[in-house]
């Protein structure tokens, strides 16, 4: 497919499970305000407009989230394209049971 992998995705269980591993990195890519209303503790806010911009730690696992699963998958096909191994987390902030952070 126009030599693009396909991109992983999981789900907001998952990620609950996935987040216990120190090497789990979660970025969020919503706007600062959408992400100081309620986040997920270990998430870095990340806006999709610099995502370009961003250079992950090499030795992280790297998820992105967003408010629905639209702007996160836009931002893991751009992390992608960088060579970036990256998780998508489908349904985003929409579908999280945990708890959130409001900062």
């Amino acid at each position: 497919m126009f030599g693009l992998h396909r991109l992983h995705t999981i789900t907001t269980d998952d990620l609950t499970q996935r987040l216990q591993n120190p090497q789990a990195l979660l970025l969020d890519v919503r706007e600062p305000a959408e992400y100081r209303a309620g986040h997920i503790a270990k998430a870095k806010n990340v806006p999709l407009r610099r995502i370009a911009d961003y250079t992950p730690p090499a030795d992280k696992q790297l998820y992105v989230i967003c408010r629905s699963g639209d702007r996160s998958k836009q931002a893991a096909r751009i992390l992608q394209r960088a060579g970036v191994d990256v998780i998508n987390v489908r349904g985003g902030m929409l579908t999280w049971k945990g708890t959130v952070r409001r900062s």
